[in-house]
């Protein structure tokens, strides 16, 4: 899809209810449920971060989506496809602006270029303790990415059209946090393979999308 008719209809997201959990729970890992009931009092104290779904035109003004492969390191997220975006620091001014700010510092886009047009739903990461806030917004122009070498492995630039195909949804084995192999529904997006949280925070966003296109 054109980024200009994408860009017009977008703005009219901000109008629409949620979807919230119901979306969400559609790319759900099937231990999900036992893992929120184990971690209920854990949530109330959970630590924030914010992430940004961000839409741009390329050279050709097509529409696309910027995710990020993160390093490789001894965490939970380690190697993982993700949104751009991280924890709250002690300076930001609210859950908007640590999205607007990671996203800057791990893919270069200036934070101005930036506009944010609405809030999701929020989602618990019991492996990570962590309570994230995403948000979705578009910057209008090509960006010029920079990656943050140090966290980033590699920019996933993810087409509109391939991300709303539904034949792009699938079933995959994957090794879990519980160290167990287990079915997982995820995306198949730019040859990588999305599940887990940032899949969730995707099914929203997709949801989101159908009403508006």
């Amino acid at each position: 899809m054109q980024f200009e008719d994408f860009k017009t209809k977008l703005f009219s997201i901000a109008a629409e209810a949620l979807p919230g959990e119901l979306s969400q729970f559609k790319m759900s890992p099937p231990f999900r449920e036992n893992l929120i009931e184990a971690n209920r009092e854990n949530m109330k104290t959970a630590r924030r971060a914010a992430v940004m779904a961000l839409f741009y035109p390329d050279h050709k003004g097509e529409t696309f989506l910027i995710l990020i492969l993160r390093k490789t390191y001894k965490g939970v997220h380690s190697a993982q496809v993700g949104f751009p975006g991280g924890k709250v620091e002690h300076d930001d001014e609210n859950l908007q602006y640590t999205a607007l700010r990671e996203t800057f510092e791990e893919v270069g886009v200036p934070i101005a270029a930036m506009q944010v047009l609405k809030a999701l739903t929020p989602l618990y990461i019991p492996p990570s303790d962590f309570k994230v806030s995403p948000f979705i917004g578009f910057i209008a122009q090509t960006p010029m990415f920079a990656k943050q070498d140090d966290e980033v492995e590699d920019l996933i630039e993810v087409p509109l059209t391939e991300f709303l195909d539904d034949t792009n949804t699938i079933l995959v084995d994957v090794m879990t946090s519980l160290q167990k192999e287990m079915t997982v529904p995820a995306f198949k997006l730019n040859g990588h393979v999305v599940w887990g949280a940032t899949a969730m925070m995707l099914s929203e966003v997709k949801d989101l999308l159908k009403i508006i296109l």
